[in-house]
């Protein structure tokens, strides 16, 4: 690992395109595909962190025989990227090239003195943050494992899963890493996540007769209106990203200065996943929605309070403010089926597969917290009625194709630059699960990297929602406080949904 801090420029490695292995066959070297090929340009060197809390001491001699025996199978994490050969231009072909793997260079155990346990907190939120600073050295394959053994508030030791965005993006990355894991309650058992299910169609059928001339009639012009809508839409929005790309820029705020500088922090709050549901039912509205209403009301209540602060008139009535949020484009297989193809070496659906959208974001005080839900369902099923993220993706790969990786990376930065604050989340396990005997107590994935001064990550893990900040370390000066907003905002918008429940039942 690199930790001076400096940006690293990649140089050409001389490589032979073929892979002797043990056996005395070939195996070709893999071109990366246009999008995982972004994530090497400059200024756009994303990194995954996966924070993850535990209950119990780390045994690292077990948790180091569990990856060599199940995470190294997988030929993303036991390749190099080399650039094999440059262009007229400068740019130059990328390849997934196989090594041998010595797992002691990819874990990292750092030793830090520390005296009490509000000591440990801090020591990991900086170490953290440190991390955001470096870069993975080119000459192993991109990843590697921290661990902190030492007892912080609210856990026995710490864990840092530190990914290149290359490997994977965050729905392959988390099913990958899952394959490792097992059930708390059974050690034989696979964790389970949400998997991709196809939606009942049966909603647009007026009549369970199919020979009604009328019903089928109907039938075809809300079929043609949703068609309309669909095109309708899909094109304003791919207007709207297009000008973002071009000229369109949020309002000026606390998350939109200038950045001071390019260490990032990291924070994380967690929640109830069962009071997350409880307001999502209260609300007739899905948990997607009441995430992107916390957010909302997180990010209000902290721009109202440094407005007040610098007694400055609030100015939000006219105020831009919209999140760029990567969506998955590839249907979700779920642990087990990942599992059984590493096992089988066969080959596993991999990879960076997403588009972007653009979703305006209310940034307002409201009166009745719950509004916050209401007004990000109106988002999201406005952005569930196009095609945004599925043109972002071809028109990415078209302007990879004609431009080049630069032009299309560039393309790229300017929507994260130009927009407030980029979002994303992933379903985490269902279950309570463990890593070589050692149970997980919270999981918290971000990333680093980004053009961006602020990212929001959710993921869910058991029972629990966890949202994790990353913040550059310029832009906002008190980020806890930030993280302390989201908390605050869910426990208002729980007590409006419980008012809510209470009142219908007494009706």
């Amino acid at each position: 690992m690199e930790g001076d801090g400096k940006k690293m420029t990649l140089k050409p490695i001389r490589i032979i395109s073929k892979n002797i292995d043990e056996n005395g066959g070939g195996e070709e070297a893999i071109l990366l595909s246009p999008i995982t090929r972004m994530f090497h340009e400059p200024g756009y060197k994303f990194y995954i962190l996966a924070i993850m809390g535990w209950k119990v001491p780390i045994d690292v001699d077990s948790i180091k025989a569990e990856l060599q025996r199940k995470m190294l199978k997988h030929p993303r994490f036991s390749s190099l990227q080399v650039m094999d050969k440059l262009s007229h231009d400068g740019n130059g072909e990328m390849r997934w090239v196989p090594t041998t793997v010595n797992i002691d260079d990819h874990i990292i155990l750092p030793q830090i003195a520390h005296n009490t346990m509000d000591d440990a907190d801090k020591l990991v939120e900086q170490y953290i943050s440190n991390l955001s600073t470096t870069t993975i050295d080119m000459s192993k394959p991109l990843w590697d494992l921290h661990v902190l053994n030492m007892k912080t508030s609210q856990t026995e030791a710490t864990c840092i899963f530190r990914f290149h965005h290359s490997l994977g993006d965050g729905v392959a990355l988390i099913s990958l890493l899952l394959s490792c894991f097992r059930t708390t309650s059974d050690p034989t058992s696979l964790p389970t996540i949400p998997v991709s299910s196809s939606k009942d169609k049966s909603n647009l059928s007026i009549s369970n007769s199919r020979n009604n001339i009328l019903s089928l009639m109907w039938k075809y012009l809300v079929k043609l209106w949703l068609f309309i809508k669909l095109l309708f839409n899909t094109i304003i929005d791919f207007f709207l990203i297009t000008a973002t790309m071009l000229f369109l820029k949020d309002s000026r705020s606390p998350f939109m200065i200038a950045h001071v500088s390019n260490r990032q922090t990291f924070i994380y709050r967690t929640v109830s996943l069962d009071d997350i549901k409880l307001i999502k039912n209260a609300t007739n509205t899905t948990v997607n929605d009441v995430i992107l209403g916390i957010t909302q009301a997180a990010l209000s209540r902290y721009i109202n309070r440094s407005n007040e602060v610098e007694g400055r008139r609030k100015f939000w009535k006219r105020m831009r403010c919209r999140a760029a949020v990567t969506v998955n484009l590839r249907p979700t297989l779920g642990v087990q089926v990942v599992a059984e193809m590493i096992e089988k070496n066969t080959t596993v659906v991999q990879g960076n597969c997403f588009g972007l959208a653009i979703f305006p974001l209310n940034i307002t005080q409201l009166e009745n917290s719950l509004d916050y839900v209401h007004k990000a369902k109106r988002s999201m099923d406005r952005k569930k009625h196009s095609l945004e993220t599925r043109c972002t993706f071809n028109f990415i790969q078209l302007i990879f194709k004609l431009f080049g990786c630069r032009v299309a990376t560039t393309f790229v930065g300017r929507v994260l630059s130009q927009t407030t604050l980029l979002f994303s989340n992933v379903a985490g396990p269902l279950e309570q699960v463990s890593l070589a005997g050692h149970p997980l107590a919270f999981l918290a994935p971000t990333c680093y990297g980004q053009p961006t001064g602020l990212l929001i990550h959710a993921c869910s893990y058991a029972k629990q929602l966890t949202f994790a900040v990353a913040v550059d370390e310029g832009l906002i000066p008190d980020p806890n406080q930030l993280g302390d907003d989201f908390v605050d905002s869910f426990m208002l918008i729980k007590e409006a949904a419980l008012t809510k429940s209470r009142t219908n039942i007494d009706v």
